[in-house]
């Protein structure tokens, strides 16, 4: 049940290629890319260009998490590029609905990521849409933050949610997890995680992972 995404946004850029493909030896089940703006979030990464070259490289699933604004006119050049789950944020669009809808339309998984301060009912309604949600437990715009603590209730909510519906969907929690506290997010419910620091920051990124994939089975509520 457990997955793991390393997110490159932490890896070192200048040997990308070398670090996807070491994270994927170390077990990753997804590659994680972070595609930021400078507008909806305070800070600028890489677009459909560094995406295909990434997916010419990646033998895992390319799990984008788009924080951008408006995101509507790029979908289909980040479905192009080679996504396999494009997740955009409830509070980018006024219209999500209609982008969760064109997301399926190009053939990829669909995901819906919420800020920490963002209710829950936002998308209450539309966990039948979903194949995954990200709740965001930093503020997004940068690697290395710390784990927001009163996401946990959070995740047991929405984990509630998923069950009573009968739901098959991945509850990703995205920022400052850790080995130290990713037991306590799948305790709450959580069976995704985004992990940047964490792996990159180490030397054998095979012990990383095992470590958070093992704290995490172990916790996990099921």
């Amino acid at each position: 049940m457990i997955k793991i995404a390393p997110s490159i946004l932490s890896a070192d850029f200048t040997r990308l290629g070398e670090e996807i493909r070491a994270v994927e030896e170390a077990g990753a089940d997804y590659i994680h890319i972070d595609v930021m703006d400078g507008h909806f979030v305070p800070n600028l990464t890489i677009g459909p260009l560094v995406v295909e070259a990434i997916h010419r490289v990646a033998r895992q699933p390319l799990d984008l998490h788009l924080m951008i604004e408006p995101v509507e006119p790029y979908l289909s050049e980040f479905a192009k590029a080679g996504a396999d789950s494009i997740t955009i944020h409830v509070e980018a669009t006024r219209h999500l609905d209609r982008a969760l809808q064109h997301i399926r339309e190009l053939g990829c998984q669909v995901g819906v990521a919420l800020n920490p301060a963002t209710p829950l009912q936002t998308i209450s309604e539309l966990l039948p849409l979903l194949d995954r949600v990200v709740l965001m437990s930093v503020n997004p715009g940068f690697g290395g933050q710390s784990f927001i603590p009163y996401l946990l209730p959070k995740i047991r909510t929405l984990h509630q949610w998923i069950r009573d519906q009968g739901l098959t969907i991945a509850l990703e929690v995205d920022g400052g997890i850790k080995v130290d506290n990713i037991a306590a997010a799948a305790a709450a419910g959580a069976d995704t995680f985004v992990a940047g620091s964490a792996v990159f920051s180490q030397q054998d990124y095979a012990t990383v992972i095992w470590q958070l994939r093992s704290s995490a089975e172990n916790a996990y509520s099921g």
